[in-house]
C-alpha cells in the first residue's frame, strides 16, 4: 500500500473523535498562559495599500515579515480578489510608514528568471496566491503557496538555492487539494465528509491522480519548520451540516460548511500525513463561531497561536490568541478579539484582520504585519469604498505578565 492509498483510507471519524477529546483537555503549563491584554498593541501604521482593480487587492495573509538590517523589513504578500490571473505573489521592503519597494514573482512555465524574484515551473494559466516563505535548516529557500487556474486549486512548493528563483517541486502531486481542484471526485469527496459532491467527476490530466480524501481541505495554509527539520502544516477544513442545523449560515460564501482547524506533519514539507482536527468551535463558543485559520510563533513557551475569528452573523473577522505545547493541544482563554479592529470609516480594518504567518520577536518587540479590511467577508457590506492594507503594529510581549 502506497502513501496515498493509506491516506485514502484514513476514517476522519476517528479524527474528529480525537479533536474533540483533545479540545476538553490542556496541560496545567499551558493553562496557566494568558494573552497580553488588547490594550497593549501599539499604535498601527498603514503600511501598504495598492489596488490590482476593482476586485484585486494586496494582502500579506498568511505571509512572512523578515526583518533587515536598521528599521528595514522584508514583507512577504500576494494578491487575491475574483480573478485568479490578477493573483500573484511577491514582497516589500524598507522602513514601515515610509515608502517601500515593491518586488513581485516574475512567473515562467520554464526555468524560472533572472530576476529579485522569480516562480519557475509553473504551468500556464496557473497563479500564486498566499505564499509562505521559510529558510530551511539545510540553507535552501522554500516559497508554499496556492496554484490557482481553470479547474487548479492545490498547495505547491518551490525551492531555490539564492532566495531568487525557484521552481516548483510538486505541480503535479501537491501537497494538498482543495475540494474545487480538477482531481477531486465524488468518491473521494464523500470520504472526506463533502456529501453534496457525491456525483463530481475528476478531470485528472496527464501525470496526476486523483485527490485522496485525506489531503482534501479549505486553503488559508501555513507551513513551519520544527527543530528536529520535519514540518507542520496548518488549514483550515470543511464539516459540512445542514440547513436544520444552528450553525447553518446562508449568508455566508459558503453556506453548510464550518471551518475548523486541521494540522498534518511531514518528514519532507513535501508528502503530509497524520491528519489531526486540532481546534474546533465547542459549546462554550457562539453558535456563529467559525475559525478561519491559524497562525502559529514558536517560542520558549511553546507555540502562540494567532486563530482567525470568524463570526458569521457580522461577517466579521479578528484574531485569537491560543497556545499550545505540542501543536495538538490548543487553550483558548480568551476566545475573543485580541488585536482590536479600527472605528468604522477610519482605517481599512475595521471589518476585518488577517494574520500573517507568524509573529516576529525583533529589537526588543514583537512585530505583527496583518491585513486588514473595511468590507464583510461575503463583501455585501463595508465601511465606505472596498479598501484593503497591509498594517503595522508591536506589543512588549504576546503573554499576559
Amino acid at each position: 500500500m502506497d502513501r496515498r492509498d493509506f491516506l485514502t483510507r484514513t476514517t476522519f471519524a476517528a479524527a474528529a473523535a480525537a479533536a474533540s477529546s483533545l479540545q476538553k483537555s490542556s496541560h496545567a503549563a499551558t493553562i496557566g498562559l494568558q494573552p497580553a491584554p488588547s490594550s497593549s498593541w501599539a499604535k498601527r501604521t498603514l503600511v501598504y495599500e495598492q489596488k490590482i482593480s476593482e476586485n484585486a487587492r494586496v494582502q500579506s495573509f498568511t505571509s512572512p515579515a523578515e526583518p533587515l538590517s536598521g528599521s528595514a523589513w522584508r514583507i512577504w504578500m500576494s494578491t487575491s480578489g475574483a480573478n485568479h490571473p490578477e493573483f500573484n505573489v511577491g514582497y516589500l521592503e524598507g522602513t514601515p510608514g515610509e515608502e517601500l519597494k515593491v518586488q513581485w514573482a516574475v512567473l515562467s512555465t520554464g526555468a524560472p528568471a533572472d530576476a529579485p524574484l522569480s516562480l519557475g515551473g509553473l504551468p500556464s494559466g496557473w497563479h500564486p496566491k498566499q505564499g509562505v516563505h521559510l529558510r530551511l535548516k539545510d540553507g535552501r529557500h522554500r516559497l508554499y503557496f496556492w496554484a490557482h487556474g481553470e479547474g487548479i486549486v492545490r498547495y505547491l512548493a518551490a525551492d531555490s538555492e539564492d532566495g531568487r528563483r525557484y521552481t516548483i517541486v510538486n505541480a503535479l502531486s501537491p501537497c494538498i487539494y482543495h475540494p474545487a481542484d480538477r482531481t477531486v471526485d465524488g468518491t473521494e469527496a464523500v470520504k472526506a465528509g463533502f456529501s453534496r459532491m457525491a456525483k463530481r467527476k475528476a478531470k485528472v490530466a496527464a501525470g496526476e491522480s486523483l485527490a485522496p480524501a485525506a489531503l482534501i481541505t479549505n486553503d488559508a495554509t501555513n507551513v513551519y519548520q520544527l527543530p528536529d527539520g520535519s514540518f507542520e502544516l496548518y488549514t483550515a477544513a470543511l464539516m459540512e451540516v445542514g440547513k436544520d442545523d444552528p450553525r447553518y449560515m446562508p449568508h455566508d460564501n459558503i453556506p453548510g460548511r464550518i471551518r475548523v482547524i486541521d494540522r498534518f506533519t511531514s518528514e519532507d514539507g513535501l508528502r503530509w500525513e497524520n491528519r489531526k482536527r486540532v481546534i474546533q468551535a465547542d459549546a462554550q463558543d457562539h453558535t456563529d463561531l467559525q475559525h478561519y485559520y491559524l497562525a502559529v510563533t514558536h517560542t520558549e513557551k511553546g507555540r502562540i497561536g494567532m486563530l482567525g475569528h470568524y463570526r458569521l452573523q457580522a461577517q466579521t473577522m479578528d484574531i485569537e490568541w491560543c497556545h499550545s505545547e505540542d501543536g495538538v493541544q490548543w487553550h483558548r482563554p480568551a476566545r475573543t478579539s485580541w488585536l482590536p479592529r479600527s472605528e468604522p470609516h477610519t482605517l481599512p480594518d475595521s471589518y476585518g484582520v488577517y494574520a500573517p504567518h507568524n509573529l516576529v520577536q525583533h529589537n526588543g518587540r514583537w512585530h505583527l504585519f496583518y491585513t486588514g479590511t473595511n468590507d464583510a467577508h461575503n463583501h455585501k457590506d463595508s465601511h465606505g469604498p472596498y479598501r484593503r492594507a497591509i498594517f503595522h503594529t508591536s506589543i512588549d510581549s504576546p503573554w499576559q505578565v
